[in-house]
């Protein structure tokens, strides 16, 4: 199977809850970003610029466990910043993982090799680490040389203890299609569990042009063999990104809790923050998003964003829930 079955079951049990208790809007993954620290300014992130005037402290782990316990998504993101600079981020993973929830820790891989070396593999636990092309492109975006080996280095420590691992590709308007290739060639040889692919987002505070459109990056996805490597995203959100369909996004579907509160509307666009998960739920105009009106929303294709809505349509329609099926049964 592609994903452990223990995801499967965590998913079809939130489904099943939240459908007994009549709830249409409810999260899947919580985006839970610890700490706003980080230890690279990459070139396609807003996170140093959005919080550079902040100094915001990180969140005690009482309130990380606490929005895991007010969001109850199955899937946790562990993100930031850098959340192997959190301090408490052993004893947190613990207790997730106690409470068996699926959990993703996001790491650049810097700092990384710390925590495979102190804790034990699990199937609920896979470490995502972020790698935007080979070696001097990579090192170039995230503004540190060495960046991509010690990345490639932890990824082969964590495989050979035993950890699932997948890797995060953001891709740019001057990305190049063989260098994805290579590198996708590159990590499938390393046995990554998934890799995962999207457009990055064209945050308002990152200048210059590196974002694309909706027709680039159905250009540029289009030229891609998808067969070819064990590409985590589905099949239905692949045909969106190479404009075979349409998808409306499910922005509540990954909600984010940073140290600034519940930050609305999304991941990904920051227009306030709620001090409680009820309040963002409640005040977000959430059919403005969904439908992409907002001008931030025209060309994000990101897959926070639609793979939710995947979950969301895929049982309304015999042949899309088939097809996943057969997808999900395929390791690659």
């Amino acid at each position: 199977m592609r994903f452990p079955f223990s995801l499967y079951t965590s998913l079809a049990k939130a489904f099943i809850q939240n459908a007994r208790q009549g709830k249409i809007n409810f999260p899947l993954v919580l985006m839970l970003e610890p700490t706003h620290r980080c230890n690279l300014d990459c070139v396609g992130c807003d996170r140093i610029r959005l919080y550079d005037q902040e100094h915001t402290r990180d969140l005690s782990l009482e309130e990380c466990l606490a929005a895991v316990k007010d969001a109850g998504a199955p899937v946790v993101t562990i993100t930031g910043g850098e959340p192997t600079l959190y301090k408490d981020l052993k004893p947190l993973v613990s207790e997730l993982l106690r409470q068996k929830k699926q959990i993703y820790l996001c790491s650049n891989g810097i700092l990384t090799e710390s925590f495979i070396e102190d804790f034990k593999p699990s199937s609920r636990l896979t470490l995502n680490i972020h790698l935007d092309g080979l070696e001097e492109t990579h090192d170039r975006i995230a503004n540190k040389p060495g960046t991509f080996k010690k990345a490639i280095s932890t990824i082969k420590k964590a495989k050979q203890k035993g950890f699932r691992v997948s890797t995060n590709t953001s891709v740019f308007k001057n990305t190049d299609d063989k260098e994805l290739d290579e590198l996708f060639t590159l990590l499938k040889s390393l046995h990554v569990n998934g890799i995962l692919i999207s457009p990055a987002f064209s945050y308002e505070r990152v200048e210059n042009d590196i974002f694309l459109s909706k027709q680039e990056a159905a250009d540029k996805f289009n030229k891609m063999d998808f067969k070819k490597f064990p590409f985590m995203s589905s099949p239905l959100y692949l045909d969106f990104l190479t404009g075979k369909r349409h998808l409306r996004c499910t922005p509540w579907g990954n909600p984010t809790r940073n140290p600034l509160g519940w930050k609305s509307p999304c991941y990904l666009i920051t227009d306030t923050y709620y001090t409680s998960y009820a309040e963002m739920m409640e005040k977000t105009d959430w059919n403005r998003y969904e439908a992409g009106l907002d001008p931030r929303c025209k060309d994000c294709m990101v897959h926070s964003g639609f793979e939710a809505t995947v979950q969301r349509i895929a049982f309304s329609n015999p042949k899309d829930l088939l097809r996943l099926l057969l997808w999900n049964l395929r390791k690659s």
